[in-house]
């Protein structure tokens, strides 16, 4: 029976290290407010949390990681000296193991290691009188795949020591003789205590520096942010490059446990990610996220060549667009196809607790006022039932087909 119904359900680790998202139906909302669906849900995610599961099934393993597995059991010593058929049936037999080891629905049971996980859903759904599948999950581990810095203070002090060391002396001018011109001066530029503050939350340097640029940029805060681009004095800049490999991941469950959200964000020190300023922005994106069903991608570099091809094809190919000349054609094309990108893209969108700012310019404010890198990994946005096609009840019909089978 169509099982569109259930919950969207989180775990997160505490240390916030390890989280999973995870969607499980049922047939009624009836049932997923209750006792032995809850309980159900709640355990599966903390099977995925502790277990190296990849899919739900044995039937779901990625076709590459069943391919990559079964080349590296047909190469292994202990089949060399076998007949190919053999070296074949044994390897297919090992990959059977390894494929419940990843699995699910073949994990034992966190409240009773004698059953599986399948058993346990098969008695919840005699419990229930309900279809309950668990339909799909993602799990994210802190800095997975990043490569972690190992700080050596005494080797970072050695290097910057042989720097000043090796650099050459600067060589002494005798003074001029003659007079020049004084330079004529530029007119001051009163700078307001709040343009100050709006370019230090925007590029992060120091106040004096801020200041400065200001009155050199004659009161403009974007040109005073490029100001201090251009003297190397953007101190959000410079930390962006920095590695993050620390931070935590966030869960955002929408009242009804409909709609979650589940998000990696990085900083560079555990210490930094404990914080308020670090917790709220992660906590803001996660919101964002979940209020908005276009997102797609992190930033516009992740959105795939492909995808703006397609794009740009469509816009192309519109009615409003085929009396203009080609160039022009593909000059508002690429504009369109640059707008729909970015309503794809997170870091572009209207920050949540400020309209103002990007979500962008929202993490750039977090760098300055931590001191640490902070980047926005991924994220995964689980709509409950998305895709799967509704049953639509009449009972009536139903009560009328019961009766016509009995009689």
């Amino acid at each position: 029976r169509v099982a569109a119904e259930g919950a969207i359900v989180r775990y997160i680790h505490p240390g916030s290290r390890l989280g999973v998202l995870l969607e499980v139906n049922c047939e009624t909302d009836f049932v997923a407010a209750g006792d032995v669906f809850t309980q159900l849900a709640g355990e599966l995610a903390m099977v995925v949390a502790s277990s190296e599961v990849v899919c739900v099934s044995v039937d779901d393993m990625p076709g590459d990681m069943l391919s990559k597995e079964r080349e590296v059991e047909m190469g292994k010593e202990d089949l060399k000296s076998k007949p190919e058929a053999v070296r074949a049936k044994i390897v297919e037999g090992r990959l059977e193991k390894i494929k419940r080891a990843y699995a699910l629905l073949e994990q034992p049971a966190l409240r009773d290691n004698n059953k599986t996980v399948a058993e346990i859903i098969k008695e919840a759904i005699a419990a229930t009188g309900e279809n309950i599948q668990v339909r799909r999950f993602v799990k994210y581990n802190l800095g997975e795949g990043l490569e972690k810095r190992s700080n050596d203070f005494a080797a970072e002090v050695a290097q910057q020591t042989a720097k000043k060391a090796e650099a050459p002396a600067p060589n002494k001018e005798e003074p001029k003789q003659e007079q020049q011109a004084p330079a004529q001066a530029k007119p001051v530029v009163q700078v307001s205590a709040g343009l100050v503050k709006q370019l230090r939350d925007k590029s992060g340097a120091g106040m004096m520096d801020c200041k400065k640029a200001l009155g050199e940029c004659g009161g403009d805060v974007e040109a005073a942010v490029e100001w201090l681009r251009k003297k190397g004095l953007s101190s959000a800049d410079k930390k962006a490059g920095r590695l993050a490999a620390e931070g935590g991941i966030v869960a955002y469950i929408h009242p009804g446990s409909r709609l979650g959200v589940l998000l990696e964000v990085n900083c560079e020190t555990d210490f930094v990610a404990a914080g308020d300023v670090f917790n709220r922005l992660a906590n803001t994106v996660a919101m964002q996220i979940a209020a908005n069903p276009s997102l797609e991608y992190v930033s516009s570099e992740e959105v795939p060549a492909e995808v703006l091809a397609r794009e740009k094809e469509i816009e192309m190919g519109r009615e409003d667009l085929q009396s203009k000349p080609e160039a022009i054609r593909a000059k508002i094309a690429d504009g369109r196809v640059k707008k729909l990108a970015q309503e794809r893209v997170l870091l572009e969108q209207p920050y949540l607790l400020d309209e103002s700012k990007t979500v962008s310019e929202a993490v750039k404010e977090a760098i300055a006022s931590c001191g640490e890198n902070i980047q926005i990994r991924r994220f995964n946005r689980f709509v409950l039932g998305e895709g799967v096609e509704k049953k639509v009840s009449n009972l009536a019909e139903e009560v009328a087909a019961a009766t016509g089978a009995k009689a």
